[in-house]
């Protein structure tokens, strides 16, 4: 089985560091291929970002040269899920919605720690879209941009820890999820500290992949998601220089 874990910003060495938390959870005989978009910002963090990355991954995907069995996008409460969906025959999972998901199983009410408090309805947003808010007790900001999660690592863990104990102590949340997949390899240090399961989005949804591929299904394609009709695309594929 090989699995696309697809990096929504430019930023080789966040892409290295997803892809290598998720071969730790992978089974054996997965094989997991990181990739990097070829355009788009250092970082996701706002709708503009986010909308380019949907273009970006989708680019990006569609180029890669062997064939796969899933794929990860991940960006967490990133747009563009949906249109890999439709140019795809094969599952996709976006790690928000696996990360919420997965917390569902294990506790009550979850909550979400992320990066800058302008993201926070970016993941409300897309919860809401997949229909897994009712159980949200709250999206937090720890007030750390994305690539300050690799430059400065101590602060990262100590302002991710102090969120996570808001949401436990006063948002009544039984879980935590990490809402960035540049905080992989955080949940036990999270964990430590509030007592409760901590949820890694890009780790959950290598799970969820596996599952799907092995029981043999992927993205129903007979309405919503159906291939993109036949007509004239002006610029894409996108220009390879």
């Amino acid at each position: 089985m090989r699995i696309l874990v697809a990096n929504v910003n430019t930023t080789a060495a966040m892409t290295d560091a997803i892809a290598a938390s998720a071969r730790q959870v992978a089974s054996p005989g997965t094989e997991i291929v990181g990739i990097t978009p070829r355009f788009g910002a250092d970082s996701c963090e706002g709708n503009f970002e986010s909308y380019l990355a949907a273009i970006a991954v989708m680019d990006a995907v569609t180029r890669y040269p062997a064939p796969f069995d899933a794929v990860i996008q991940a960006g967490y409460g990133e747009h563009g899920r949906e249109g890999l969906q439709e140019l795809l025959d094969v599952p996709v999972v976006d790690i928000t919605e696996a990360a919420a998901s997965t917390a569902m199983y294990l506790g009550h009410k979850y909550s979400v720690v992320t990066t800058l408090d302008r993201t926070v309805p970016l993941i409300e947003d897309r919860l809401r879209l997949a229909g897994l808010d009712a159980r949200c007790a709250s999206v937090r900001a720890s007030g750390l941009g994305v690539l300050e999660l690799e430059s400065d690592p101590e602060r990262a863990v100590a302002a991710i820890v102090a969120q996570a104990r808001e949401a436990v102590e006063r948002d009544r949340a039984e879980v935590v999820c990490l809402g960035c997949g540049g905080m992989a390899e955080l949940e036990r240090a999270v964990s430590a500290a509030t007592g409760v399961p901590i949820v890694d989005g890009v780790r959950a949804a290598v799970t969820v992949a596996e599952s799907l591929v092995r029981l043999g299904l992927s993205t129903s394609k007979i309405r919503t998601y159906a291939a993109p009709r036949r007509k004239t695309v002006t610029g894409w594929p996108l220009n390879p220089t």
